[in-house]
């Protein structure tokens, strides 16, 4: 599948990269992203299976250090002059989950966020870093019920607050899909994910996040 180029449309993250505030990742001074940050983000494509269902995910980065921090700036923080390193990361993922699929014709399609966080935000943090990597997203995942905040929960409850949550569309059915999130811990979410997709029809080959974190017992 061929990847359009991202170079169209980035004039505003371009600009606020280049504003003279506190660096995002080590909070240096001078500008939003210092040089040795902007180099932690560059990508380092990695893929990994997740244990159920079997679902090869790949990432552009590792989430710790630089990454987490600038991640969670952009997510939690409103930063989004942030999302043009980090879509490059995820650019970079979505190229290896690519690799070796041939044909045409797979959707991208990004985890849905909760009403909530989309009215606190402002944005859809997900889909935002697509549009900025010139990569196209589909809606054909809605949740079903709210649950708890994943990042607090270990992985046996992230399986069973993910469980159940989501519903795929009917436009699903016999179409190509790749999974797109922002990081991926245990895979609970991807998990639900490729599962409501294939409750309908659709064909989940594999998700492209921004970062993934080493599991956590």
């Amino acid at each position: 599948m061929r990847i359009p180029e991202p170079w169209h449309g980035l004039v505003a993250d371009l600009v606020a990269l280049a504003v003279p505030v506190d660096c995002a990742g080590c909070g240096a001074p001078g500008r939003g992203l210092c040089a040795s940050c902007l180099i932690a983000l560059e990508p380092r494509p990695s893929s990994r299976v997740l244990a159920a269902p079997g679902l090869t995910t790949a990432s552009g980065l590792s989430y710790d250090g630089v990454a987490r921090t600038v991640l969670l700036a952009y997510k939690n923080a409103g930063a989004t002059g942030l999302a043009l390193p980090l879509a490059t990361a995820l650019r970079a993922a979505v190229g290896l989950a690519l690799e070796g699929i041939a044909g045409d014709g797979i959707l991208l399609v990004p985890m849905p966020p909760t009403r909530r966080s989309t009215v606190e935000r402002g944005y859809d943090p997900v889909r935002l870093l697509l549009a900025r990597a010139r990569l196209p997203a589909v809606r054909l995942l809605a949740l079903t019920r709210g649950g708890a905040h994943q990042a607090r929960l270990g992985r046996e409850a992230r399986q069973d607050n993910a469980a159940g949550s989501m519903r795929g569309s009917p436009r699903a059915a016999g179409r190509r899909i790749l999974l797109v999130d922002d990081v991926v811990t245990t895979g609970a979410t991807l998990a639900e994910a490729a599962r409501a997709l294939a409750a309908g029809g659709g064909q989940v080959l594999g998700a492209a996040t921004v970062a993934s974190t080493p599991l956590r017992h």
